[in-house]
């Protein structure tokens, strides 16, 4: 169970633990296919949670950019497009694979940096703790739930590509 319960906090923790899995999935000691599926899951209960429950409340913010927000909607898209690519691949440690890793690896960074420079410090500076608290445990729960329904199969990710 992480140690806080504050959104940004939570958020910063899931993107760590993103590029830790980059790691694994670069590795050729690694199991390439078991870092993907964690990775899978992880990246789109991660964005479906902060959809659910993170964005439309830090909208109400006048301090946060609500384009900021909508834009971070979109690259989570980007995302899932460059997910699927790769779970689509099949073999991992093929040139195409690592193709498509390194496209997945520059829209999820991207998106990571420029959502905790505009978005989560916004947050931090005009959002109590006790709201973003709640916001956390809204987000957890969201995220487990997504998790639980295997959100990072292809499958599942081909119909949120699709809609």
């Amino acid at each position: 169970m992480a140690r806080t319960q504050d959104v940004v906090e939570l958020i910063l923790e899931d993107h760590r633990r993103m590029e830790e899995l980059f790691r694994r999935m670069r590795s050729v000691e690694a199991d390439r296919a078991a870092a993907l599926r964690e990775f899978a899951d992880l990246l789109i209960a991660h964005a479906l949670a902060e959809e659910a429950e993170v964005y439309p409340a830090l909208k109400r913010y006048k301090n946060i950019d609500d384009e900021e927000v909508e834009h971070g909607e979109h690259e989570h898209d980007e995302g899932n497009k460059a997910l699927l690519d790769l779970l689509e691949v099949g073999e991992p440690g093929s040139g195409d694979w690592d193709e498509k890793l390194e496209a997945l690896v520059e829209a999820v960074t991207h998106h990571a940096d420029e959502e905790e420079r505009t978005i989560l410090n916004g947050a931090r500076e005009n959002v109590a703790m006790r709201r973003r608290e709640e916001l956390g445990a809204a987000f957890l729960e969201e995220r487990e739930r997504q998790l639980k329904a295997g959100c990072g199969s292809a499958d599942n990710v081909r119909r949120l590509v699709g809609s």
